[in-house]
Protein backbone atom coordinates (compact mmCIF):
# COMPACT_ATOMS: atom_id res chain seq x y z
CA UNK A 1 0.00 0.00 0.00
CA UNK A 2 1.08 3.40 -0.50
CA UNK A 3 -0.40 6.72 0.27
CA UNK A 4 -1.30 9.42 -1.91
CA UNK A 5 -0.99 12.94 -0.91
CA UNK A 6 -4.24 13.19 0.72
CA UNK A 7 -2.97 10.41 3.19
CA UNK A 8 -5.45 7.66 1.40
CA UNK A 9 -4.03 4.39 1.14
CA UNK A 10 -4.24 3.56 -2.46
CA UNK A 11 -3.92 0.09 -4.16
CA UNK A 12 -0.98 -0.85 -5.95
CA UNK A 13 -2.68 -2.20 -8.95
CA UNK A 14 -5.67 -1.51 -10.88
CA UNK A 15 -7.13 -4.54 -10.83
CA UNK A 16 -6.83 -4.79 -7.29
CA UNK A 17 -9.21 -1.82 -6.73
CA UNK A 18 -11.33 -3.46 -9.52
CA UNK A 19 -11.73 -6.31 -7.34
CA UNK A 20 -12.57 -4.28 -3.94
CA UNK A 21 -14.98 -2.73 -5.34
CA UNK A 22 -16.97 -5.38 -7.84
CA UNK A 23 -16.89 -7.07 -4.05
CA UNK A 24 -19.47 -5.41 -3.20
CA UNK A 25 -21.53 -6.93 -6.26
CA UNK A 26 -20.31 -10.13 -5.03
CA UNK A 27 -18.47 -11.08 -8.34
CA UNK A 28 -15.15 -9.38 -6.79
CA UNK A 29 -15.71 -12.12 -3.68
CA UNK A 30 -15.50 -14.78 -6.16
CA UNK A 31 -12.74 -13.11 -7.74
CA UNK A 32 -10.74 -12.83 -4.84
CA UNK A 33 -10.59 -15.99 -3.62
CA UNK A 34 -10.27 -17.95 -7.30
CA UNK A 35 -6.88 -15.59 -8.15
CA UNK A 36 -3.96 -16.32 -6.55
CA UNK A 37 -2.01 -12.53 -7.14
CA UNK A 38 -5.84 -11.07 -5.57
CA UNK A 39 -5.11 -13.10 -2.18
CA UNK A 40 -1.45 -11.66 -2.03
CA UNK A 41 -3.14 -8.06 -2.57
CA UNK A 42 -4.03 -6.33 1.10
CA UNK A 43 -6.55 -3.83 -0.39
CA UNK A 44 -8.29 -6.59 -2.34
CA UNK A 45 -8.28 -8.79 1.07
CA UNK A 46 -9.44 -6.11 3.19
CA UNK A 47 -12.50 -5.39 0.79
CA UNK A 48 -13.39 -8.90 -0.22
CA UNK A 49 -14.29 -9.97 3.49
CA UNK A 50 -15.79 -6.61 4.57
CA UNK A 51 -18.24 -7.84 1.38
CA UNK A 52 -18.23 -10.93 2.29
CA UNK A 53 -19.43 -9.67 6.37
CA UNK A 54 -22.16 -7.75 4.49
CA UNK A 55 -23.53 -10.36 2.04
CA UNK A 56 -23.87 -12.63 5.50
CA UNK A 57 -25.70 -9.97 7.52
CA UNK A 58 -28.18 -9.41 4.34
CA UNK A 59 -28.82 -12.97 4.35
CA UNK A 60 -29.01 -13.07 8.26
CA UNK A 61 -31.12 -10.12 8.32
CA UNK A 62 -33.39 -11.25 5.52
CA UNK A 63 -34.21 -14.51 7.01
CA UNK A 64 -34.58 -13.43 10.71
CA UNK A 65 -37.04 -10.36 8.88
CA UNK A 66 -38.83 -13.43 7.32
CA UNK A 67 -39.36 -15.39 9.93
CA UNK A 68 -40.96 -13.51 12.62
CA UNK A 69 -44.24 -11.99 11.73
CA UNK A 70 -45.10 -8.80 11.46
CA UNK A 71 -42.31 -7.04 13.49
CA UNK A 72 -39.48 -8.47 11.22
CA UNK A 73 -42.15 -8.01 8.23
CA UNK A 74 -42.86 -4.16 8.82
CA UNK A 75 -39.59 -3.35 11.22
CA UNK A 76 -36.30 -5.41 10.94
CA UNK A 77 -36.96 -5.94 6.63
CA UNK A 78 -37.17 -2.59 5.94
CA UNK A 79 -34.75 -0.98 8.72
CA UNK A 80 -32.49 -3.87 8.14
CA UNK A 81 -32.46 -3.20 3.72
CA UNK A 82 -31.84 0.39 4.09
CA UNK A 83 -28.78 -0.41 7.24
CA UNK A 84 -27.37 -3.41 4.11
CA UNK A 85 -28.11 -0.28 1.05
CA UNK A 86 -26.17 2.18 3.72
CA UNK A 87 -23.38 -0.28 4.47
CA UNK A 88 -23.35 -1.29 0.40
CA UNK A 89 -22.62 2.13 -0.81
CA UNK A 90 -20.51 2.90 1.72
CA UNK A 91 -18.12 0.08 0.73
CA UNK A 92 -18.54 0.93 -2.78
CA UNK A 93 -17.37 4.85 -1.91
CA UNK A 94 -14.22 3.34 0.38
CA UNK A 95 -12.95 0.67 -2.18
CA UNK A 96 -13.20 3.05 -5.37
CA UNK A 97 -11.92 5.76 -3.14
CA UNK A 98 -8.92 3.65 -2.09
CA UNK A 99 -9.74 3.93 1.59
CA UNK A 100 -9.57 0.56 4.22
CA UNK A 101 -12.46 1.79 6.30
CA UNK A 102 -14.32 -0.58 8.09
CA UNK A 103 -18.40 -0.55 7.78
CA UNK A 104 -19.70 0.43 11.06
CA UNK A 105 -21.25 -1.93 13.15
CA UNK A 106 -19.91 -5.35 11.18
CA UNK A 107 -16.81 -4.62 9.76
CA UNK A 108 -14.83 -5.65 12.84
CA UNK A 109 -16.24 -8.92 11.81
CA UNK A 110 -14.24 -9.14 8.57
CA UNK A 111 -10.64 -9.22 11.15
CA UNK A 112 -12.13 -12.96 11.83
CA UNK A 113 -12.68 -14.27 8.73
Amino acid sequence: MIKNHRGFTMAKNDNAKLCAILSYFLIGIIWYYVDEQMKKNKFAEFHAKQALVLLITSIIINVVGMIIPIIGWFIILPVGGLLVLVWWILGIIYAATDKKTELFLIGQFAKKL
